[in-house]
């Protein structure tokens, strides 16, 4: 389920903005460029993956990163991650010896 949700942008977007901060549903509109409606969908979408927490406070509701499901995310990406650290590994060399070989 998490990773359906993530596929979509906006939502990613969504996660990033609030790892700064919580934030007001008007904030994030104003920062998305969507309609409040709009961000709203997004955000019960999130809410319901269990990857924001909503927070009242008198009439306004805050908007909060709960990032725990992701974690499900880094442990299925454990075992790749050898990939990724031996190409840059090698994108590391290749740098280190063109910068040699320069005069």
């Amino acid at each position: 389920m998490t990773f359906e949700v993530l596929a979509e942008p906006v939502r990613r977007r969504i996660l990033d903005l609030l790892r700064e901060r919580p934030r007001l549903v008007g904030e994030l509109t104003a920062e998305l460029g969507l309609s409040q409606p709009g961000t709203s969908k997004h955000l019960r979408v999130l809410r319901e993956a269990g990857l924001v927490k909503v927070r009242a406070e008198a009439q306004r509701r805050w908007y909060e990163l709960d990032p725990a499901p992701l974690a499900e995310i880094d442990e299925w990406l454990a075992p790749y991650r050898w990939m990724w650290n031996s190409r840059l590994d090698a994108l590391e060399r290749h740098l280190d010896d063109d910068a040699e070989e320069e005069p």
